[in-house]
């Protein structure tokens, strides 16, 4: 299956997606002349400049309106998430949509500009000579980034108001990825959890945690994580790209490759600041029924701690109060910790929308300081039960498809329940036997 897979590792902007698949794509030359001429009217010109990240060799898509260049120090447009009412001149910061930029302007700077509504953003979309499919897909990340500002604002996507700049930049990389995706035509995009970054990010509004509101609500329902770079790595205009288009959100499956992109940002950091794009063609041994199991596939949140000073007592309750709790699964391991001391490993396995609840009984009912947290992709059968009766009473059967296998067994609680109702006379396997 053709298929583009997107490496997130050092989160994802706009130009930066547009980059990376801007490198992948075979009609690149087209590419630039379409967009420039679309977008001619508006004084917005694109180029594709080369550009090095840690010895790594890539393209940064520049986009400049009438001129300018949104800067990584956020000194030139606005990002699309700056969002007003009706007023017409303001006091406000100029966030640039990049990973890469997160800084204010002079609070007291100020000036007029205008905005655009977006019915206004739609009707410019529907003008643009392009496919009907591009601009439909563009009209809908629009839709994704102005609802996600309208909730966090508290109003209603028809109060949003965009600054112009600023949507004339972020409209120049949505519509980019539509265009480029469209010459691609990949059957499937894929990305891996997102890296969000950690801090603060400062903006008109004064200071904000990372991922930002817009962000944060349009990462519902995807994995994300924070680690150890401190500044604003997705924006929300990269997040509501990848929210669209990326139907799965989970470590590189096989894949045969054909082409690999890098889009790079505008700052420098420890790491490549890059997103990677990979073309290829996903490797399966299945057959199409066989694939339609992956349906039952999910993604599982581990969270772990070490521990060396709880009685066995204590471990035991509170693997039962995760149990009750609802965790998928709670395990101990023996460990060797510092100073020689014998620990144990306690991990809970949890759905990732419960972090925060386990998080929280973590650090009420064990010892610990710390936890770890880890995504698991999981690959799972699909189970089903069917009741057999038996000269015992009624037994359920567990069966187990999907990826060409099939498995069956009698559920234990009901095979212990016949055992203990008999006293205990007859074994496990005399009652496994009534069911053959």
């Amino acid at each position: 299956m053709k298929t583009i897979y997107l490496e997130c590792n050092m989160g994802a902007a706009g130009d930066m997606l547009m980059s990376a698949l801007y490198e992948i794509c075979d009609q690149k030359e087209w590419f630039l002349y379409k967009m420039n001429e679309v977008f001619a009217p508006y004084h917005v010109t694109l180029s594709a400049t080369p550009s090095t990240k840690c010895g790594i060799a890539g393209t940064h898509m520049t986009v400049t309106v009438d001129g300018v260049e949104e800067s990584a120090d956020g000194s030139a447009p606005a990002s699309p998430s700056h969002t007003h009412h009706s007023e017409t001149a303001h006091t406000h910061a100029q966030d640039g949509d990049s990973a890469d930029t997160a800084q204010a302007d002079n609070a007291d700077t100020s000036h007029a500009h205008t905005h655009t509504d977006y019915a206004s953003l739609c009707e410019k979309i529907a003008s643009f000579d392009l496919p009907a499919e591009v601009k439909e897909d563009a009209g809908a990340i629009y839709r994704l980034l102005g609802e996600a500002e309208a909730k966090v604002h508290g109003t209603t996507i028809e109060q949003i108001h965009f600054h112009e700049v600023g949507t004339l930049d972020a409209l120049a990389d949505i519509v980019g990825c539509a265009l480029l995706i469209g010459l691609i035509a990949p059957e499937q995009i894929l990305a891996s959890p997102l890296h969000v970054g950690s801090g603060f990010v400062r903006c008109a509004h004064g200071v904000l945690p990372v991922p930002a509101p817009a962000t944060a609500e349009l990462l519902q329902g995807v994995p994300f994580y924070s680690g150890s770079v401190t500044g604003e790595l997705l924006t929300p205009t990269g997040a509501a790209i990848l929210k669209y288009y990326v139907t799965r959100f989970f470590p590189m499956p096989a894949i045969t490759t054909t082409a690999i992109g890098y889009g790079m940002g505008a700052k420098d950091f420890e790491f490549a600041n890059c997103v990677r794009a990979f073309l290829g063609d996903t490797v399966s041994y299945l057959t199409p029924e066989e694939e339609e199991s992956f349906s039952c596939d999910d993604t599982v949140l581990s969270i772990s701690c070490n521990v060396d000073d709880m009685t066995g007592e204590a471990l035991g309750l509170a693997t039962e109060i995760f149990m009750a709790a609802g965790a998928l699964d709670v395990y101990t391991i023996p460990v060797q910790m510092k100073k020689n001391r014998p620990g144990i490993l306690l991990t809970c396995l949890c759905e990732p929308d419960d972090r925060e609840k386990f998080t929280g009984l973590f650090f009420l009912h064990t010892s610990t300081r710390g936890v770890r947290y880890q995504l698991y992709e999981r690959a799972k059968l699909e189970s089903t039960f069917e009741t057999k009766k038996t000269s015992y009473g009624n037994i359920r059967i567990k069966k187990s498809t999907g990826y060409g296998i099939e498995k069956e067994k009698p559920e234990f609680e009901d095979l212990k329940s016949v055992v203990l109702k008999n006293h205990c006379a007859m074994s496990l396997e005399d009652v496994t036997k009534s069911l053959r």
